[in-house]
């Protein structure tokens, strides 16, 4: 990992003719100097039970190393051969809806032991190929792995060996930690356990999908196991996390506790899929970048984005560059395209790619081989830059699972709240690590941001406190602290044992119809509303109010309130609301906790990241995500702009065309 990395994906089988040489031969002009090849494969390379045919792995990594191109291998078992199936139906996932019919991809039970008996097979036979061949760098384990919703009866069983250990043996203990005595769910004999598919308790289903979640960790900690075993000591273990979707990459996944998946491998990878044209905001970009930087705290691989994508997101011109470059803003040293050709057939033929489907040269091309040159020539400046970000948001699988089981009204996710915080600060050029609620050292933060934590246990809870207690500004959101770890509600006023933390307690709470909002002694030109969940905080004496609510009944509470804990500062956010006003109450914040954004712009659409390279050199980004020109200000110091060489001091003007950007190296 000596250069930033630059590639695609690449399929010989996929091809509809022979083109390896002349694919080989236009990557080398668009400066593609890494290609990931097999995941996708297994029909191909096992035809049959125990025949195995290697010859397009052989093509293609042959043809590789003479062009000086790196290889990622990829695990193909992430979607099965048909003579699997006909041999071991049971290999397909029983989930709550049945058994599934093979054909599309991620469709198997992760556990069965038919598939474990082919995947270690295969896993084993393709590392002891391709392992010596020199341009072979890396593996990547599956692909966006999952746990397909697998339920099947073996599944269960052990689900209730976990629970039995979680409880010592004691069904009781379970009984009153999940809220049994509800319609008659109490069990009294574990062999009275009852198919967990059918559940209507938040309590037990959360843990089966916390369970389900572990499978995922254990099932790719074995396979990067089986590839360690093989690989040569100078190749690394990787894996392509996706997140969670909503049209496009979006927030935290649902099925994949990527802090603990992450443990297993060298370096933590992902997939970001994104809106371009017109939606390009370099939002998802930067948040599903800043949470897998965060799950080795290092550097990072996007193994997979778009070239050209689905036909809504064909890039305007110069997008497709701004793209790469906002990626390595949060710390990639590796951008590699889903994938180099489009499609001829097959589900995800208007997926496309670099190429389109008449496989020459087109505009998104000839603007790669732009990206290209530039990688090549700013590799040794723009590699494995770092990051010491002074703001975190924490973010919980639980709290996830237990507001899908308990939804807030009018569609509003968890998800949605983690991305209503993120955007509010990143449009303001505040930057942000994004954390694991069991993160033990959050003295490093000035600012800790807690998007509705439904469910915890008391042990975060304690942690926040102290956190706050010992000097640190902590904000949290509506619904938080409601639940322990078991989605079990606290019984007493709510936020459970943070009431004096942030010196406030509601006992009632509703959906908002027609409820404004204030802050008291500044008249909003424009009345914001509260929408979609609404808490009626009661603040303590000492107790600032922040937001309060305009209505004839809830007009007597408070909407958000900041109070003084200890050293530190505790805000509240009792209800959603408009963007715009949050981002006032962030800039409030972020003074008082005493954290600056990134200096040379007031906000989107002129977006500034920064870090430090290997050099020990301040590095800024300036992207402008918009259609028209845009102006920035050089921070102080002096800077070599690195795409033009230009020097720049600080308060010099810098002139960003419309989706173009301008990248800052200071000077020593």
């Amino acid at each position: 990992m000596e250069r930033l990395l630059y590639g695609v994906a690449y399929y010989d089988e996929y091809m509809p003719y022979e083109r390896l040489e002349k694919d080989v031969e236009m990557m080398k002009r668009a400066g593609i100097n890494l290609v990931r090849i097999a995941e996708s494969t297994w029909s191909t390379l096992e035809p049959q039970d125990n025949v195995f045919d290697f010859t397009h792995i052989d093509r293609v990594l042959e043809a590789m190393g003479r062009a000086g191109i790196s290889v990622i291998v990829g695990t193909p078992t992430y979607a099965i051969p048909s003579w699997m199936e006909k041999k071991h139906p049971d290999i397909l996932a029983e989930t709550k809806n049945g058994r599934g019919i093979y054909g599309a991809r991620q469709i198997m039970d992760i556990t069965n032991p038919h598939y474990l008996f082919y995947a270690e097979r295969v896993i084993r036979r393709l590392v002891a190929h391709v392992a010596e061949y020199p341009c072979v760098i890396g593996y990547q384990v599956d692909n966006e792995t999952k746990h397909y919703g697998t339920s099947c009866a073996r599944v269960q069983a052990e689900f209730v060996e976990y629970l039995k250990e979680k409880f010592e043996g004691d069904e009781e203990r379970m009984n009153a930690a999940f809220g049994f005595n509800y319609w008659s769910n109490a069990i009294h004999s574990w062999e009275d356990f009852p198919d967990v598919r059918g559940t209507i308790n938040g309590s037990l289903g959360g843990e089966f999908e916390k369970f389900q979640r572990s499978l995922v960790t254990r099932f790719l900690a074995w396979q990067a196991k089986l590839v360690r075993a093989g690989k040569r000591e100078d190749q690394f273990i990787t894996h392509n996390f996706d997140f969670g979707w909503k049209g496009h990459s979006y927030g935290v996944q649902p099925d994949v506790d990527h802090f603990a998946a992450a443990r297993c491998l060298d370096k933590a990878g992902c997939d970001i899929y994104h809106p371009s044209q017109d939606g390009l905001t370099g939002s998802e970009i930067a948040f599903c970048g800043d949470l897998t930087r965060g799950l080795k705290k290092d550097n990072y691989l996007v193994l997979e984005t778009e070239a050209q994508g689905f036909p809504e997101w064909e890039p305007y011109a110069g997008q497709l560059r701004l793209q790469a470059f906002s990626h390595l803003a949060s710390g990639a040293d590796c951008v590699e395209y889903w994938h180099w050709h489009s499609l001829h057939n097959a589900c995800e033929t208007y997926w496309r790619g670099l190429l389109s489907h008449d496989l020459e040269e087109n505009e998104t091309y000839r603007e790669a081989a732009a990206v290209g040159a530039d990688f090549a020539r700013l590799s040794d400046r723009l590699l494995h830059l770092k990051k010491e970000n002074r703001i975190a948001i924490m973010v919980s699988n639980e709290a996830l699972t237990g507001l899908k089981w308990f939804p807030m009204a009018n569609g509003l996710t968890y998800n949605d709240v983690v991305r209503w915080l993120y955007d509010g600060l990143y449009e303001q050029n505040f930057e942000c690590d994004i954390i694991h609620e069991d993160e033990e050292d959050l003295g490093r933060y000035r600012l800790l941001l807690v998007p509705a934590l439904y469910c915890a246990p008391e042990s975060t809870l304690r942690r926040l406190k102290a956190y706050t207690e010992q000097g640190g500004h902590l904000l949290a959101t509506f619904k938080s602290a409601f639940c322990d770890e078991n989605m079990k509600v606290y019984c007493d006023r709510q936020p459970h044992l943070l009431t004096d933390c942030f010196g406030v307690s509601y006992q009632h709470f509703t959906v908002p119809q027609n409820v404004g909002l204030s802050r008291p002694g500044e008249p909003e030109e424009e009345p914001a509303q509260a929408r979609d969940f609404m808490e009626c905080l009661v603040p303590e004496e000492d107790t600032e109010t922040l937001l309060s609510y305009v209505h004839p009944n809830w007009g007597r509470y408070s909407a958000a309130t900041a109070h003084a804990f200890g050293a530190g500062r505790a805000c509240y956010l009792g209800c959603m609301f408009e963007k715009r006003l949050l981002k006032k109450l962030l800039l409030r914040i972020t003074e008082e906790a005493g954290v600056l954004p990134n200096p040379g712009s007031e906000g989107f659409p002129v977006i500034v990241r920064s870090g430090e390279n290997r050099r020990g050199n301040r590095i800024f980004y300036f992207f402008n995500y918009s259609g028209t020109e845009q102006r920035a200000v050089c921070p102080e110091g002096s800077y070599t702009e690195l795409l033009g060489g230009k020097a720049l001091s600080g308060g010099d003007e810098i002139t960003l065309p419309a989706w173009g950007f301008a990248v800052l190296e200071q000077n020593r």
